[in-house]
């Protein structure tokens, strides 16, 4: 037994010692295919949407500032007609005005032919003043005379006397047309006051004879019509409603966030200061936004040019929204039968803002995971990275100096991740064209 066991231990040494040894092969990580795009700066405007609803920007609320019965209604002044400007719609009886206007203007022409008679009556008293003067330049010329002749005893003294009654009545006619002159004067003003009054109420009779007939001043289109033909009515009622077609106002809400993101081309608050002082005052001209107004529902051909009129003052307290106001020129032009309606009071419409161009690291949005992009390093494999995401916007992000210009950076969802495994890297130029295109608010 001894012997046996000795002679297989033996055995199995001889047989490890001549065994061939075992060849170890390295095993590489099989590389992924992964799809990328270069990091570059490109440009990019920041955009949000906010809602609101269309309301007119020029509401004309026609009320009678007189009172009479109504003699005329235009026919299309009708809830929902389009009528253009100047057109006469309604008139109010005018033929007691006309007679009011036609009794102050005889008024007018009776001061005026009381001054006519006047300044002939002036005229004709400078006259015989004139040659009262001169009468009695000749009359004092001759007492005079007399007196000299009357002291040589010539001529009696009742001669002497005769003549200076002569020219004491003279002197007499002459203050008393210089009296009359003086007067004249006064009653010319007094004249003149009267016309003026009576131009005044000619003027005032003419602008409420005017009153009796109303005018569209714009392009309107017809709302609420509370009047008809016959009927009377007081200085004060209502008449109708009539919206200016040239324009219309949303005013949307936007949250502070979203008020953050259209700032966010300002470097600081300084530069919003600068801004604000130079456009006195005027926040959104300082800002640059530019905006366009679509419809809510399912008509891309439904899309306005806007223009921002104004910001509010002040933060809705409850919702903590700010409000700002666009306009739309020409809402009711290039209308498109059940492709691009005009747009209508009280349609709820989605604005979109932008805020000025500028260059800025966007990469999209599906390539940041939890703060990290995965890039493909010089050696096609796998860096991971964290990144300072400065904003969001849709499907895509913007950046901050992490990621230098021409790092490939992998769009391509990895499962597992594992920094340093092989990559097989396939460029994306389509996706950076799309970047492109969203990044200046295309292809909304």
């Amino acid at each position: 037994m001894v012997i046996a066991l000795a002679v297989a231990i033996v055995i199995a040494v001889i047989l490890v010692k001549s065994k061939t040894p075992l060849e170890h092969v390295a095993v590489e990580m099989p590389s992924r295919s992964v799809d990328v795009i270069s990091a570059r700066e490109i440009p990019f405007r920041s955009r949000v949407t906010a809602y609101g609803n269309v309301e007119p920007a020029i509401t004309l609320h026609s009320m009678a500032e007189l009172s009479g019965k109504i003699s005329y209604v235009h026919p299309n002044l009708k809830s929902g007609e389009t009528i253009p400007a100047g057109t006469l719609v309604v008139r109010i009886e005018a033929e007691d005005y006309a007679l009011s206007l036609k009794q102050t203007e005889e008024d007018l022409k009776a001061s005026q032919s009381s001054l006519n008679e006047l300044e002939a009556e002036e005229k004709s008293t400078r006259r015989s003043f004139e040659l009262a003067q001169k009468n009695l330049e000749v009359g004092e010329a001759e007492l005079e005379r007399l007196r000299d002749v009357y002291q040589k005893q010539v001529i009696s003294k009742s001669a002497l006397d005769a003549e200076e009654q002569k020219v004491i009545q003279l002197r007499q006619q002459v203050e008393d047309l210089q009296g009359r002159l003086n007067t004249y004067a006064s009653r010319r003003q007094s004249i003149a006051a009267q016309i003026a009054r009576a131009e005044q109420e000619v003027q005032n009779r003419i602008t409420i004879l005017g009153r009796t007939e109303i005018t569209l001043p714009f392009d309107a289109r017809i709302g609420a019509v509370s009047v008809d033909q016959n009927e009377f009515v007081s200085v004060g009622s209502l008449l109708f409603e009539a919206i200016d077609l040239k324009g219309v106002e949303i005013s949307a809400q936007l949250s502070m966030g979203s008020m953050r993101k259209l700032t966010s081309h300002l470097e600081n608050h300084s530069a919003i200061t600068r801004q604000f002082t130079q456009t006195g005052g005027r926040i959104n001209e300082s800002l640059g936004l530019d905006a366009s107004v679509r419809l809510v529902n399912d008509m891309p051909e439904a899309v306005w040019d806007a223009r921002v009129l104004r910001i509010s003052e002040s933060i809705d307290p409850t919702r903590q929204t700010l409000g700002i106001v666009v306009g739309v020129d020409n809402p009711y032009e290039k209308i498109i039968p059940g492709r691009r309606p005009p747009l209508l009071k009280g349609m709820y419409t989605a604005v979109d803002l932008y805020a000025p161009e500028r260059s800025a690291m966007v990469i999209p949005r599906r390539a940041v995971h939890e703060g990290r992009v995965y890039i493909a390093d010089v050696d096609d494999r796998l860096e991971i990275r964290p990144v300072e995401v400065q904003l969001v916007q849709g499907d895509l992000v913007v950046v901050g100096d992490d990621l230098a210009a021409g790092e490939r950076v992998i769009i391509t969802d990895l499962i597992p991740v594992i920094e340093g495994m092989p990559l097989q890297v396939n460029p994306a130029d389509e996706v950076e064209d799309y970047l492109r295109r969203r990044a200046l608010g295309a292809d909304q």
